[in-house]
């Protein structure tokens, strides 16, 4: 996947379907999802670059509990490009 803007674009929306608020913030933590007061937000640092912002989002959606019946067809097969995208990564980080 390339970084870009638009592929930024519909990883938010993807979350957005699965029923998370991406929010950019400042501060020293790690980029993550939680829950708030009941309301579900994955929460990025606002400092990283496109490319950043790419890979923390491709890292957390394969996390988030999904239901893949509640997605259109488009928005699941994205999903699915996601994961084994995700899925692709980890023989790399055990080579490591």
């Amino acid at each position: 996947m390339k970084y870009t803007r638009a592929n930024l674009k519909k990883l938010e929306e993807l979350c957005s379907h699965l029923g998370y608020k991406v929010r950019y913030e400042q501060g020293h933590f790690q980029s993550g999802y939680c829950r708030v007061e009941s309301r579900k937000i994955l929460v990025v640092n606002k400092f990283f670059d496109v490319e950043g912002r790419v890979n923390c989002l491709i890292d957390l959606i394969p996390e988030l509990p999904t239901d893949e019946k509640a997605l259109e067809e488009g928005q699941l097969k994205f999903y699915k490009q996601v994961i084994r995208i995700e899925k692709e990564k980890i023989p790399e980080l055990l080579e490591s």
